[in-house]
């Protein structure tokens, strides 16, 4: 069921990354839930993830306790 949570993180990510401000939105509801091995494996998806689209750098913030 977790692995589930984390797959569906990604996606609605995705779905969201045109536009930063949801993109944050998301990304903070996924912090405060998924088991803490699954946000580090968020942590380096994202980091793939936001290559190229500099609009999503700030959301890093919410990932750097």
């Amino acid at each position: 069921m977790a692995r589930a949570m984390f797959e569906y993180t990604k996606i609605v990510l995705k779905k969201v990354s045109f536009d930063p401000s949801l993109f944050c939105k998301e990304l903070e509801k996924a912090i405060q839930r998924l088991l803490p091995y699954e946000l580090e494996e968020l942590k380096v998806w994202i980091q793939q993830f936001i290559q190229g689209k500099p609009e999503l750098n700030q959301c890093l913030i919410y990932l750097n306790p």
